[in-house]
């Protein structure tokens, strides 16, 4: 494992790190909990020393498990969680995937930090993220007063959004970048078949020492190898979201990215598939969904694959700009509506 500091902190995270809501919850098939403790001390023994969880995952299990795994391992962490949802008027086991009513009040962010050091057994959380954050709260002042006055106080050491798959945040990502310079981080979507709107943020990231966290480097299955388009998943996976023809279309886009996984190159597709969120140097983390033992010790070894070369990224984005973006149907453009390359995105 290696270990990168998060820009713009003091925090020194593993480059590959836990997505905790993929044993909290039973949405990506783990339904036991001690497995899900046990797959969680098996990372930190391969040397992941990040966790990122949210107060929303099982209505709080997805922080009370960390506390239940890591108890008096906390000097050893770095743990990140999310608030926003009003997992407070929540009665009862929370039923399928709609999204629960937000709300950003400071009493709220206040009482929601409490209960989140209360579940976690904590002193203080490293990353505190707005879990799918809207622009119109990421232009609300008082949230963000609310969460310096925290950082005051010592209860949380950075914080910064989470943002959302489903709100477009393409506007959120770049408001956020050029107006709150208080941030430390966001946490982003950014793989191999969905690079837009992250690799628009990387250059702005940089010049304003923003850090970045990726999640779902494998694009719910696509590329980690383990979808199967015969057994698509069913209405108690998360992954059921993924339009089956868009999937569809990942397979053949897989296809043309082969150059860069098998025995030659040394990774597999998992590992090529985090090196590439890896390869942007602001990225300080990336967090694939881990729910064995298997594919917990393979991507935990991604760091030590061969990292991409110059000529395979340049390659990536050839193939992006010429066929995966029109393949994907992948919506991509600038303010004039005009499609941008990858790489101008990037300079």
């Amino acid at each position: 494992m290696k270990y990168r500091t998060l820009t713009g902190t003091d925090l020194i995270v593993s480059e590959v790190g836990f997505g905790v809501w993929s044993v909290a919850t039973t949405w990506w098939g783990v339904k036991d909990r001690g497995f899900g403790v046990r797959l969680l001390q098996e990372a930190l023994d391969l040397g992941v020393t990040f966790y990122d969880t949210a107060d929303t995952y099982a209505l709080g299990e997805g922080e009370t498990i960390l506390d239940e795994a890591f108890r008096g391992k906390r000097d050893k962490l770095v743990i990140a969680t999310k608030f926003g949802y009003d997992i407070y008027s929540q009665q009862g086991e929370r039923k399928g995937f709609s999204e629960m009513p937000q709300l950003w009040t400071p009493e709220h962010i206040r009482y929601a930090c409490e209960q989140s050091l209360r579940r976690l057994n904590t002193d203080y959380i490293d990353l505190y993220q707005l879990h799918n954050v809207r622009l119109q709260t990421l232009q609300d002042d008082a949230v963000f007063e609310t969460l310096e006055r925290l950082k005051e106080e010592g209860k949380i050491r950075a914080y910064g959004p989470a943002l959302g798959p489903d709100i477009g945040w393409h506007d959120e990502g770049l408001w956020t970048l050029e107006n709150r310079k208080g941030i430390a981080m966001m946490q982003v979507i950014y793989n191999l078949l969905e690079q837009w709107p992250t690799n628009q943020f990387l250059a702005e990231a940089e010049r304003q020492n923003t850090g970045l966290i990726v999640r779902v480097p494998h694009a719910s299955g696509l590329l980690d190898g383990s979808y199967n388009p015969e057994k698509h998943y069913d209405k108690t996976d998360h992954r059921n979201h993924r339009r089956y023809e868009w999937m569809g279309r990942g397979l053949k886009a897989v296809e043309k990215l082969s150059f860069l996984y098998g025995p030659e190159t040394g990774r597999t597709i998992g590992q090529a598939a985090i090196l590439f969120s890896l390869s942007a140097p602001i990225v300080a983390s990336v967090l694939p969904n881990i729910t064995t033992s298997d594919n917990l010790k393979e991507f935990a070894s991604a760091s030590d694959c061969p990292p991409l070369t110059d000529a395979e990224i340049a390659e990536v984005r050839r193939l992006w700009d010429t066929e995966l973006m029109e393949l994907l149907d992948q919506p991509y453009a600038d303010s004039e509506n005009k499609p941008i390359p990858a790489a101008a995105a990037q300079a």
